[in-house]
């Protein structure tokens, strides 16, 4: 146990870190059409600057807890935040967009082991009474990152630093990190007197199996709506090796001696079981939510990227704001269950609110208190979700599970990602089929609007043939604009009663007994 000012550096380096590992994941999401120009890149390859970090991470999370263990956490941790800090100024300095995707996934790697590391280094930090606290610092970086991303980007990129100061603006932070690393984080007992595999009982198969299923399935999900899904040869290919690998890799660890990561720990405790599905869907919410708001406000009412960035960031203060109040709530004993219930509750409420404020004269008063609800669900989401599922487990089993819970939250994200997107490009389509007959050359309505249409160019300087094209134009904007007022509604409905739909899984949780807590040593 750390007390006093030690205690709070190690806080705020640790709070940082995972900041910038969750920052990285959205922040370069406002700039991709930028580096389109600058590099020469198509939309197709500039979207590998996004899915390389999110490869990277998925395959690096499950198996920090076995590099610490092998490196001594510590060594690993900053051999983490140096890697991800070379590889970030590596990222600004790139000429070429293949250049840029490969320091992206070093720079994935290295950011992986930042956020399950540093939930670790949190649990040693505190003493069993403040654990609720600890884990509640450390949520506001998984919750806050994803969401002020686009809100740091957007400044960035609206200004005239330029694209590469994504990357750069990480370095400050990074170095100090490295610094209070080497000053004041230490291992615990455990790691200490832990003695390294040999290379022959590394389970190798493991990894291999493991890079290959998560790996695989993560560039589905991020390239799969690019590469129109099973249509394309290499979509069917790499989601035969995600079943071939994830197969496989689930019996190597059900059977290995000494597994790289240990999944028999999922069927030791029923909470972990049930907070690891339901850490899935609150990826599914934080990633999707945070992915799609952004599109309509930029499209649809042509907001720039600062704009959307600033309108995400109450909610996102929301969200810190209350940490420390559930985990306080938690430490006095409120049931886990009711805090649960209370925020799937609440962000259903966010998710028809939003719904019933889309619509093509909105502002951004219109979206301020809707996002602020959104930013309290999370909070009260995230928080028990984390506590539960390592309450009661020993030793290695919680470092195993902290993995196990943060891989499967960024699977979550990618897939909530990937299903919206498809959604929305495929619906509007289907949307703009059914609204069509509603325009017609036969309907006096249509007929009106076009001659008006027409009217309003022709007293602009156009020809009467010109001024009839650009009216046919403006009324095919208008079908758009109204297309996309009701998919993008109809998504967050749907996300909503996706969320309420996960409501009664809360009643499998068990509630801890008073002496069943987590062990203090279990830090990867």
């Amino acid at each position: 146990m750390e007390t006093g000012f030690k205690k709070w550096i190690i806080v705020v380096t640790v709070v940082l870190c995972v900041l910038l590992e969750l920052i990285d994941t959205s922040i370069v999401n406002v700039a991709l059409t930028q580096m389109m120009g600058n590099l020469s890149a198509t939309q197709q390859e500039v979207s590998w600057v996004v899915a390389a970090y999110a490869i990277a991470n998925v395959i690096v999370i499950p198996m920090t807890g076995f590099l610490a263990e092998q490196f001594g956490r510590r060594n690993y941790y900053l051999t983490s935040v140096i890697i991800f800090t070379l590889a970030s100024i590596a990222c600004g300095q790139s000429t070429d967009i293949w250049e840029l995707v490969a320091f992206r996934f070093i720079q994935g790697v290295g950011g992986g082991a930042l956020m399950a590391t540093s939930q670790a280094i949190l649990i040693d930090t505190f003493p069993p009474k403040q654990l609720a606290l600890g884990q509640a610092l450390f949520g506001m970086g998984v919750i806050i990152g994803p969401t002020i991303g686009p809100t740091l980007g957007g400044y960035i990129v609206d200004s005239s630093l330029g694209w590469p100061w994504i990357f750069y603006v990480n370095v400050p932070v990074g170095i100090l990190a490295s610094i209070f690393t080497v000053l004041f984080i230490r291992d615990p007992e455990r790691i200490k007197n832990a003695i390294p595999r040999k290379l022959r009982e590394i389970d190798w198969a493991g990894i291999g199996l493991l890079v290959l299923g998560v790996g695989s399935l993560q560039y589905v999900l991020e390239q799969g709506e690019t590469e129109d899904w099973f249509d394309s040869r290499v979509i069917m290919l790499f989601a035969t090796l995600a079943a071939v690998g994830i197969i496989g890799f689930i019996w190597r660890e059900l059977t290995a001696e000494k597994p790289i990561v240990d999944l028999r720990v999922l069927t030791k405790s029923r909470n972990l079981a049930v907070g690891a599905f339901l850490s899935f869907v609150l990826g599914f919410g934080l990633f999707a939510s945070v992915f799609v708001l952004p599109i309509f406000t930029q499209r649809i009412l042509g907001f720039s990227a600062a704009q959307t960035g600033l309108l995400l960031l109450p909610g996102a203060l929301a969200s810190g704001f209350m940490m420390p109040v559930i985990g306080k709530s938690l430490q006095n004993g409120v049931p886990q269950k009711l805090l649960l219930g209370m925020g799937f509750t609440i962000f259903f409420g966010f998710t028809f609110w939003m719904s019933a404020k889309i619509s093509p004269t909105a502002g951004q008063g219109d979206f301020f208190w809707p996002l602020i609800t959104r930013g309290v669900g999370l909070g009260l989401i995230f928080l028990p979700i984390t506590t539960m599922s390592l309450a009661g487990l020993q030793g290695k089993d919680a470092g195993q599970a902290a993995g196990l819970t943060g891989m499967i939250r960024q699977l979550g994200g990618s897939f909530g990602v990937a299903i919206v997107g498809t959604y929305l490009e495929r619906s509007m389509a289907s949307t703009r089929v059914g609204l069509l007959p509603n325009i017609s050359l036969y309907n006096p309505e249509t007929v009106q609007r076009i001659q008006a249409f027409t009217q309003s160019f022709m007293a602009k300087g156009f020809s009467a043939g010109q001024a009839q094209q650009q009216a046919y134009a403006a009324l095919e904007g208008v079908l758009m604009k109204q297309v996309s007022i009701i998919t993008y509604s109809q998504i967050f409905t749907t996300l909503g009663f996706f969320f309420i739909a996960c409501l009664p899984l809360i009643l499998l949780v068990k509630r801890a007994q008073p002496g069943e807590k987590m062990d203090l040593n279990a830090a990867h």
